[in-house]
């Protein structure tokens, strides 16, 4: 198990050295370590300007990692704000947005998300925290100079965070269920504006006797004749766990 371990820690050091150069390579190291895990997003440009804004911090580019990862979070706030507006035209914020194509205005865009119920608590803290820092890294604040990389590396944690409680494929959200190995939406949470904007065009319709051959590329074998009625999310979960396990 140690040989392995080993065996591993050296595959990811020399592919370290390889993508960032040997100049430097112990504070490369550091700011690889520092930064974590990077969480995985059902958006596709998140995990792939998430990417960037974080290699440019392992390399040691702080004040780029912060500005990016702060125009990716109002990139983020724009795609929600435009395209769930036209389901909230009663609301009383919808007046201030319809005519606008996009947002530098992070307040607005979260007072408008959270009228609307869009963003977990949690996701909302972690936008509001994002949204201070990207005022101080935007506007002339002399703490950035002498403190830019602890500051990128709070933004671009606090970006995964918003991941985490947001966007995530798995773990404790509202509107996801997940038997042993697996993940789906709840039925009740179909039919709302978020989960038709984000989740529904990253998933698949299955039935309870799908079969996953392969997750990347996603190959999923569902031939099955169902019979026609609605299932709920519980009777779904006990006959994929039958349908996997039978007595």
């Amino acid at each position: 198990m140690k040989v392995q371990h080993r065996a591993h820690r050296e595959r990811v050091l020399a592919g370290l050295r390889d993508e960032y150069g040997l100049r430097g390579f112990d504070q490369k190291l550091q700011n690889f370590v520092d930064l974590g895990e990077k969480p995985f997003s059902v958006i596709a440009f998140h995990n792939r300007f998430y990417a960037q804004a974080r290699s440019a911090f392992v390399a040691g580019q702080y004040y780029p990692a912060l500005t990016s990862i702060a125009a990716l979070g109002e990139r983020v706030l724009n795609h929600l704000v435009l395209g769930l507006r036209e389901h909230f035209k009663a609301s009383q914020v919808y007046r201030r947005l319809y005519r606008k194509d996009s947002f530098d205005n992070w307040e607005l865009a979260l007072d408008a998300l959270h009228e609307w119920e869009v963003l977990t608590p949690e996701a909302e803290a972690h936008f509001r925290l994002l949204w201070r820092q990207r005022n101080e890294a935007l506007h002339f604040n002399p703490e950035t100079e002498v403190n830019d990389r602890a500051l990128a590396l709070q933004a671009l944690r606090l970006f995964g965070k918003i991941v985490e409680c947001q966007y995530a494929c798995f773990g404790a959200l509202p509107w996801l269920f997940t038997p042993p190995g697996e993940v789906y939406v709840r039925q009740e949470w179909e039919k709302k504006p978020f989960i038709q904007l984000v989740y529904l065009p990253n998933a698949l319709y299955v039935g309870y006797k799908h079969r996953v051959v392969s997750a990347f590329p996603w190959w999923i074998e569902d031939n099955e004749d169902y019979e026609a009625r609605d299932v709920s999310d519980g009777e779904f979960s006990n006959l994929r766990a039958q349908h996997q396990n039978p007595a």
